[in-house]
C-alpha cells in the first residue's frame, strides 16, 4: 500500500538510479546465511578440493541471487516511472524484494505492464546466461553461471504465479479490475488467488513426496514453508487491503463534510461566522490549527472582540490537510491522510486542487460512518 517516505532509512542504502534510492533489508543478511548453510556442503560436493572456500561460493550464490531480485526491481522501478507513477525507492530484504510506488490514479494496462516487465527481464538474463553457458570454463565459473541461470529463471517462473503479493497477482488484479471496472475487486481475487498458490506450494513440495512414500529433503522442506509464509502474509495484506477499500467506496467525503473557511491566525474571533469551524494560517499561508465552533462558544462574552483566533486553534499535526479533485469521491484518500497524520489527529481539513477549503472532517465521525457502512453502528 503506498505510504510516506519513512523518517528513518529503512536499510543500507548501496545506490540510486534515475533519482530512486536502492537500499539493502537489514533482514537481508539472514536469508544470505541460510542459503550459505544450506547450500555451502553441496558446493564442496559438487566442485571437489574446495573444502571450506565451498561456503564461499554459496556466499557468491547469495550475491547472485541479489542481483537477480534488484534487476527484477529496477525493471519494476524505471517502467513506472516511464507510466507516470513517483517510485519512492527499491528495496532488497528477507522476502527478496519490493518497489515502493504511489499508482492511485493508475490504469489495469499500465499495471500490467508494471508487474509484467519484471518477471520479463529475469527470463531475458536467464537466456544470456544460457546462451554464455558454452564458452565458460569448468570448476566454480560455470557452476555459478549455471546458478545465475536457473536464479533468474526461478524468480521469473515463481513471480508469475497467479496470485498475490506475486507479479502475477498483479495481473490477474489488473484483468478483474478491467473486467470489472473495480480495482478493489480486482486486488480482493487476486489475493484470494495467492492464498491457493500458497496452499498448492506446499501440497507440492512437501505433500507430494509424502504420498508417493518419500520424504522431503530438509532443505525443501525449509524453502517450502519460507516461500509459504511469504505468500501467505503478502496475500492476507492484499485482501485485508481489498476488504478496506470496498467498505470505502460506501461512504462519501461530501457525507461527512462540515463547513469551514480559512482564516488568518491574527482574525478575532468575532470576525467569524459562529456555526463554522476555522482553520488558521500563519503570515506565510501554511495552514496550521483548527478553531472549531464549539471552542470558539466557550469563550467569555466580550473576550471574542479581543482574542485572535490564534489564541484558541489547536495546533495540527502534519498531514491533517487532504487535497481531493472533487467531494462526491469516496473516503479512501481521507483515511490515508488520517493515518499519515498520525494517531493524534482528530480533524482532517479537506481542500480542492486549487487550495480552496470544502470543509473540516471529524476522524471519530468518519470512523462511525465506516461502522454504519460496515453494518456495526
Amino acid at each position: 500500500m503506498p505510504s510516506s517516505t519513512p523518517s528513518r532509512a529503512p536499510g543500507w542504502r548501496i545506490g540510486s538510479i534515475r533519482g530512486i534510492p536502492i537500499y539493502l533489508g537489514r533482514t537481508w543478511p539472514l536469508i544470505a546465511v541460510v542459503i550459505v548453510v544450506t547450500f555451502g556442503p553441496q558446493v564442496t560436493t559438487v566442485v571437489p578440493g574446495l573444502g571450506n572456500r565451498g561456503y564461499l561460493v554459496a556466499l557468491l550464490y547469495a550475491i547472485l541471487l541479489l542481483l537477480s531480485v534488484l534487476a527484477h526491481e529496477l525493471s519494476h522501478a524505471v517502467v513506472g516511472q516511464w507510466c507516470g507513477y513517483r517510485v519512492r525507492q527499491i528495496m532488497a530484504d528477507l522476502w527478496g524484494g519490493h518497489t515502493a510506488y504511489d499508482a492511485e490514479d493508475g490504469s489495469p494496462l499500465s499495471s500490467a505492464l508494471v508487474s509484467v516487465v519484471g518477471p520479463v527481464s529475469n527470463g531475458v538474463l536467464a537466456l544470456l546466461g544460457w546462451l554464455l553457458l558454452p564458452s565458460v570454463p569448468d570448476g566454480v565459473p560455470r557452476l555459478l553461471t549455471i546458478v545465475f541461470v536457473w536464479s533468474n529463471a526461478f524468480v521469473a517462473i515463481f513471480n508469475v504465479l497467479p496470485g498475490l503479493p506475486l507479479d502475477g497477482g498483479f495481473l490477474v488484479e489488473a484483468a478483474v479490475w478491467k473486467v470489472s471496472g473495480s480495482r478493489p475487486l480486482g486486488l480482493l481475487v487476486a489475493g484470494w488467488c495467492g492464498r491457493v498458490v500458497t496452499v498448492l506450494l506446499v501440497a507440492g513440495a512437501i505433500g507430494w513426496p509424502l504420498v508417493h512414500g518419500h520424504r522431503p529433503s530438509l532443505i525443501t522442506v525449509i524453502w517450502a514453508l519460507f516461500l509459504a509464509g511469504f505468500l501467505w502474509f503478502g496475500a492476507g495484506n492484499a485482501v485485508a487491503r481489498a476488504t478496506a477499500e470496498r467498505l470505502f467506496a460506501r461512504v462519501r467525503i461530501a457525507d461527512v463534510l462540515h463547513p469551514v473557511c480559512i482564516a488568518d491566525d491574527q482574525t478575532l474571533v468575532a470576525q467569524v461566522r459562529p456555526d463554522i469551524d476555522a482553520a488558521v494560517r500563519d503570515r506565510t499561508g501554511r495552514v496550521w490549527g483548527l478553531a472549531t465552533a464549539s471552542a470558539r462558544r466557550q469563550i467569555p462574552a466580550g473576550q471574542d472582540r479581543v482574542l485572535p483566533l490564534r489564541a484558541v486553534a489547536r495546533v495540527q499535526p502534519d498531514g491533517w490537510v487532504c487535497e481531493v479533485d472533487d467531494p462526491n469521491v469516496d473516503v479512501t484518500e481521507l483515511v490515508r491522510s488520517a493515518q499519515e497524520a498520525g494517531e493524534g489527529v482528530e480533524h482532517i481539513l479537506v481542500v480542492d486542487v486549487g487550495q480552496r477549503p470544502l470543509g473540516v472532517v471529524s476522524v471519530a465521525e468518519l470512523g462511525g460512518a465506516l461502522r454504519r457502512a460496515d453494518g456495526h453502528a
